[in-house]
């Protein structure tokens, strides 16, 4: 198994993980917040089954983004995760609205009831959260996944609302009936939260699609090992992108103008397989060859301007 399998199934396994955890905690917290008439913990809810929804929606992705290359899509699907990271981000974008609505909606009704048990379900669902977080961000790392990376902040978020939950609900017990107007702003709250990662998550996986340059870091570890490969004289250009959970390589490699085009062509595959073979996040390079001092064509000459 390639390592480039690995980290899919590392993906694959972060997101099933999330979609099993949403769904029992989403339709616990339902049912919790129907029976305790809180808005704070209805709105928790709906952002937890919201989130199980999405975790289908990167399982469809990286499903699809491990599709061989076709003869309509000869760079392969990978491009599927990074889809799918933005249809996460817009769906957290649209829970936080509904949250918004359903806050606004309970504004001036009776109070929730907050028995302990009611607050121990919320505080065990910002541990449970909060380490789904964690899990989440350290498969990302490793893989380069935009879309568990969305669904990793989307479990930190989910930590800070119910965080927001046991805290109004806890003000309400402890403080009496008068401060009930708590808990419909502490929902408000959660959906401010929950619509500003929402956005922040869209841009950043928008600009993954958008063919931005890769790290810094691994642009020049790719250089550096490119330029260790025998018969390179330098590199002219190199551009590498990102892909779903994989990169793609162009470049520009000198090799001494007197080589023969097969000596050349020899130099470029070394590099290419040397590259494979050292980043396995990498899925493919295209190696263009320029000779050695490379020249640039002189700029044909202007029309001769008239004498005075």
């Amino acid at each position: 198994m390639t390592s480039s399998n690995h980290r899919y199934r590392d993906a694959y396994r972060a997101a099933f993980v999330g979609l099993g955890v949403n769904f029992a905690l989403g339709l616990t917290k339902l049912a919790v917040g129907v029976l305790a008439r809180s808005g704070a913990l209805v709105a928790d809810a709906v952002n937890s089954l919201g989130d199980a929804l999405t975790s289908i929606a990167v399982l469809y992705g990286l499903n699809v983004a491990q599709r061989p290359a076709d003869e309509e899509h000869p760079y392969g699907h990978s491009r599927a995760e990074g889809i799918a990271a933005t249809n996460v981000a817009v769906a957290i974008i649209v829970s936080g609205a509904i949250v918004a609505w359903e806050s606004l909606q309970r504004m001036g009704k009776a109070p929730p009831t907050t028995d302990w048990w009611i607050l121990a379900i919320a505080a065990g669902n910002v541990l449970l959260k909060e380490g789904l977080f964690r899990y989440n961000i350290r498969i990302s790392r490793r893989t380069g996944s935009a879309s568990i990376l969305a669904n990793a902040w989307d479990h930190r978020n989910d930590a800070f609302c119910s965080l927001a939950v046991l805290f109004s609900l806890g003000i309400i017990r402890w403080g009496g009936p008068e401060y009930a107007w708590i808990d419909p702003l502490a929902a408000l709250m959660v959906s401010t939260i929950i619509i500003l990662s929402g956005i922040h998550l869209f841009r950043g996986s928008a600009r993954d699609l958008m063919d931005i340059q890769a790290d810094s870091s691994l642009v020049a570890a790719i250089r550096q090992a490119a330029e260790k490969v025998e018969g390179v004289q330098e590199i002219e250009t190199l551009l590498v992108r990102k892909s779903g959970l994989e990169y793609l390589v162009d470049m520009h490699i000198e090799v001494r103008a007197e080589l023969t085009v097969e000596q050349g062509h020899r130099i470029s595959h070394l590099v290419k397989d040397r590259l494979l073979q050292e980043f396995h996040e990498v899925r493919n390079v295209l190696v263009h060859i320029e000779p050695y001092p490379h020249r640039h064509d002189p700029q044909p000459a202007g029309p001769t301007p008239p004498q005075a």
